[in-house]
């Protein structure tokens, strides 16, 4: 078994860029790939603790743009005026609230979710999949026809069937696994576009 590093050259390059997490460095690379983080757009990331890929949202989205994170722990780093937090479980967490703390009321352009179960390696995968489960039911209360959904999951027995989810609500969908993370790591990524665009 691969031996898990802890402060690899993501988290060295996360404390000197003060970035709250190397996780950063995960949605710097998909978004750079995929463009899905665009100026002044409305961002709903969920399970947002420590709050890396808020700040990665925050400056992608300008100050126009607007992003909103919940995390079951509040969130206790200060952002700028173009982010706010909430504390709560997305199973339970009032969809027109988090489209009340974009500003607007709007939906929003594109949620993001970087949210994993406390690993316990029996059963992790199954975990991790009923977690999306939660984000794509949460989504017709908050995310805009054609919008985007990115989520981490653990490649599992319930991958594929989660996929077939995911392309009966999406145009289009794909897996991508960033760089940074780690080797030993099963996540990838699910990218989801073009949401109510199915044919």
């Amino acid at each position: 078994m691969a031996r898990r590093v802890l402060h690899d050259r993501y988290f060295k390059k996360a404390k000197a860029e003060g970035y709250l997490a190397r996780s950063a460095y995960k949605l710097i690379e998909i978004d750079d790939k995929l463009g899905l983080i665009e100026r002044g757009r409305r961002v709903l990331d969920l399970g947002c603790a420590p709050g890396s890929w808020l700040q990665v949202a925050s400056e992608r989205v300008g100050p126009e743009g607007r992003v909103v994170g919940v995390d079951l722990k509040p969130v206790g780093h200060a952002f700028g005026p173009n982010v706010a937090t909430i504390a709560g479980d997305i199973r339970e967490v009032d969809s027109a609230a988090l489209r009340g703390l974009a500003g607007s009321g709007e939906p929003f352009d594109l949620v993001i979710s970087d949210m994993a179960p406390d690993t316990i390696g029996a059963g992790d995968a199954e975990r991790s999949a009923h977690l999306c489960r939660d984000v794509l039911a949460l989504l017709p209360g908050v995310l805009r026809r054609g919008g985007a959904c990115l989520m981490k999951v653990l490649e599992g027995a319930e991958q594929q069937a989660l996929l077939g989810e995911c392309r009966e609500l999406f145009r289009a969908v794909r897996c991508t696994k960033p760089k940074a993370t780690r080797e030993v790591s099963r996540e990838i990524y699910i990218v989801c576009r073009g949401y109510g665009n199915t044919r």
